[in-house]
């Protein structure tokens, strides 16, 4: 690494090879790299994931419809291998131009309905299955809605921002780690005084919004995202800990937090669901 400053071309052009671990599959444009269909399984929600936070919120929330009694969130999940490109084939492309995980489709209907962004599905599947986890009244949706966009737009000062030069850049670059540490302390802080006086993150209901917030900063204050507990101080957001502890507790919770994923121990990988007896039969350590 060069001690060098480093000082910005007039026009930016493209390094290959740069970026640290992620090299591979960054690139400064859209659009598909290779053709590639995507599999279809028996049910009408069609899943393509990775057990990232991002998409543990989905996971999370089909379980969560289908303890609830909606058999109509029955679901195949398949596994997009983010760090061999999956996510740049066509049939991806084709569900997400953006080529992110997750992605839906849903084909219940007489037209297949494509849904990307997280925040996006958890909201479609909420007003499909007649506003489960999410209020009808004023003002609880409003907060609902609120603390989910709270989530989208903060996240990745946490993901792109803190882990990123935290855990995975090729170097490590004081600025860059003070500044995003700043932040995600900053949010977790927001979040604790939240859950200080709120049993979840809109009041007394669990809705969409703790779904979508739980992986990432429920993740954090559990120590389980870039091993990064101990150098945030985790431990100062008693009230985050308690809710994400709270919703660890709940079954759909722990199931959707096992589906497509990739890493840990592997009891708790299920790289692919298509039943619910999935849970039980089909985990790495039984299948690996």
């Amino acid at each position: 690494m060069s001690d060098t400053p480093y000082t910005p071309p007039k026009v930016w052009t493209w390094k290959q090879g740069h970026g640290g671990q992620f090299a591979n599959i960054n690139r400064p444009i859209a659009g598909a790299t290779h053709e590639k269909e995507l599999p279809v399984g028996k049910h009408p929600l069609q899943l393509y994931s990775l057990g990232t936070p991002n998409g543990v919120k989905v996971t999370v929330m089909l379980e969560e419809l289908l303890a609830l009694g909606h058999t109509g969130a029955e679901y195949d999940a398949w596994l997009i291998n983010i760090g061999q490109g999956e996510q740049f084939g066509s049939g991806f492309v084709g569900i997400n131009p953006n080529s992110k995980i997750p992605a839906l489709l849903d084909r219940s209907g007489e037209m297949p309905i494509r849904v990307f962004e997280s925040g996006a599905i958890l909201m479609y599947l909420a007003e499909k299955f007649g506003d489960a986890f999410l209020p009808t009244t004023q003002p609880a949706r409003a907060e609902t809605l609120s603390w989910l966009f709270w989530q989208m737009g903060s996240a990745p000062f946490v993901g792109g921002g803190f882990g990123h030069f935290f855990a995975y850049a090729p170097e490590k670059i004081e600025y860059a780690i003070d500044r995003y540490a700043m932040e995600t302390k900053r949010q977790l802080d927001v979040l604790d005084r939240r859950l200080a006086d709120n049993e979840y993150v809109a009041g007394s209901e669990y809705t969409i919004a703790d779904m979508a917030i739980w992986p990432w900063y429920g993740g954090m204050a559990k120590g389980w995202q870039y091993d990064a507990g101990e150098f945030l101080a985790v431990h100062e957001y008693k009230n985050v800990i308690r809710w994400a502890d709270q919703i660890y507790a709940r079954p759909a919770a722990k199931r959707g937090r096992m589906v497509n994923r990739a890493s840990g121990e592997p009891t708790s990988q299920l790289r692919e669901r298509h039943d619910a007896s999935d849970f039980e039969t089909k985990t790495q350590d039984k299948v690996g």
